[in-house]
């Protein structure tokens, strides 16, 4: 699966969505009364969306798969996915309601993520970018993964190619300094 993460620098945001402060989001594990939110905020963000049975298939499975939301009382901003395969965590999708990229949603959702794979065993995590999608791989960067292969062609819908970036050894203690650093800068986004 491909990790899929979407922030658009020319997207607009909502006024009344973007009156909170990043600490007033909670991240829970997704559940089936989430997917309608999922879906909307996938079908706006994503070319190929998934599908409400591949998400209630992959939540389904909570031994060996994260699945997060990012929400403002019950409103979803944002969601994220990994899977743990025999101590490697694949991120398979990350996204964020338009009218809410740029508030750190995706960067709390990942740091979620990456603490709990770590949680899980993890050694390494690996995803799939989009070439285009620099502010993704700015993100990634951030949280020390590293380009280690294209896969050509992999997205279907338009051809373009995959970046595939590993981070390891994130079961270190340097790797959960890290970790605690993104979190500092989390807790002092507005």
């Amino acid at each position: 699966m491909a990790a899929r993460a979407l922030w658009g620098a020319d997207r607009d945001r909502g006024q009344d969505e973007s009156e909170f402060s990043l600490s007033e989001v909670i991240v829970a594990p997704m559940r089936r009364r989430h997917l309608r939110g999922v879906l909307a905020i996938e079908e706006v963000v994503f070319p190929t969306p998934w599908s409400y049975g591949l998400y209630a298939s992959e939540i389904a499975q909570p031994d060996t798969r994260a699945y997060l939301v990012a929400r403002h009382g019950h409103e979803i901003l944002g969601y994220g996915g990994c899977v743990i395969i025999v101590g490697e965590g694949h991120i398979t999708t990350i996204g964020v309601k338009p009218s809410c990229q740029h508030l750190g949603i995706g960067r709390l959702l990942l740091w979620h993520l990456a603490t709990d794979a770590r949680r899980r065993g993890a050694h390494a995590l690996t995803l799939e970018v989009r070439v285009s999608n620099e502010k993704a791989q700015a993100l990634y960067r951030e949280f020390g993964f590293a380009p280690a292969g294209i896969r050509r062609g992999y997205y279907l819908e338009s051809g373009e190619d995959a970046i595939v970036m590993w981070v390891y050894d994130v079961d270190a203690p340097d790797y959960e300094g890290r970790l605690e650093r993104i979190a500092a800068r989390i807790r002092r986004s507005p």
